[in-house]
């Protein structure tokens, strides 16, 4: 028999025309008449970018888990199940709860155009709102600036992992453009990690966090990590740490773990 939950999603999904739609105002709508759990959500750390976004929210995850934090984490697309996409406090959502989540969504939506991944969104927000944790781990869905996601007035932190060209088709069709649309999470005096950038991508991030007050902590200027006898070494200005590789094999895993220590480290000191 298939799952409530699947019946749902499959409705959800004709709500608009559109697969990817990108704007705020369906959103900040159905929140709105939600209550507005976006509010009333843990700490935040928003990360936004084009590759590595997973595995560093991955290991973000498991540093503060480690710390003996509880963590709800909110990522996409899924590989199997939609559940896989909300984590909360540890444990992937039931399917009992998803399935109110999404009927209560759906009810409070009234039947108005909305994307799936909108609507999605909000039902993920308001389970984390509900369920008692220490902090949220947010992934951008597309973009940044005009995601579903960047609902969050003020998150604790924010990371920009590499950007590159992609769904340039939303974006833009070259890269200072895409990057801009990336550095579109950036907020007044929210610290963003920012991982290894291309020229034109950081010279656009740049730009964005000059014009809205957002502290940058750049890897190679405030941070940097690299591999050295089969270790991984991070610096940053508290000093030199050696740890082991990461379990997952490449140079871009490397990258990941740093922008990862970045926050860890950043959030024990308001740098991140």
């Amino acid at each position: 028999m298939t799952p409530g939950s699947d019946r749902v999603l499959e409705r959800l999904m004709s709500l608009h025309p559109k697969i990817i739609d990108l704007t705020l105002g369906r959103v900040e709508r159905l929140l709105a008449a939600l209550g507005h759990p976006e509010r009333r959500l843990p700490p935040v750390i928003h990360v936004a970018g084009t590759n590595g976004k997973g595995s560093t929210i991955a290991m973000i995850c498991a540093g503060l888990e480690a710390g003996g934090a509880r963590v709800h984490v909110y990522t996409s697309p899924h590989l199997a199940r939609f559940h896989e996409r909300i984590r909360l406090a540890g444990e992937l959502v039931s399917e009992e709860r998803l399935l109110a989540l999404l009927e209560h969504c759906e009810e409070a939506n009234g039947g108005a155009p909305i994307t799936f991944f909108e609507i999605t969104t909000a039902a993920a927000m308001l389970a984390m709102a509900e369920t008692p944790a220490e902090w949220v781990l947010l992934e951008v869905g597309l973009g940044g600036r005009l995601d579903a996601t960047n609902v969050i007035d003020r998150p604790r932190a924010c990371v920009i992992t590499p950007v590159s060209l992609d769904h340039q088709q939303y974006l833009g069709e070259t890269l200072p453009q895409i990057a801009f649309e990336k550095a579109g999470i950036l907020k007044p005096g929210v610290p963003c990690v920012v991982g290894a950038q291309q020229a034109e991508a950081w010279d656009a991030i740049v730009a964005r966090a000059e014009a809205v007050g957002a502290p940058l902590v750049a890897e190679g200027m405030e941070w940097q990590v690299w591999e050295e006898h089969g270790r991984l070494a991070f610096q940053d200005g508290a000093g030199l740490i050696d740890l082991p590789l990461p379990g997952l094999i490449g140079r871009h895993q490397v990258e990941n773990a740093g922008m990862a220590l970045a926050v860890l480290r950043g959030l024990g000191t308001g740098e991140a």
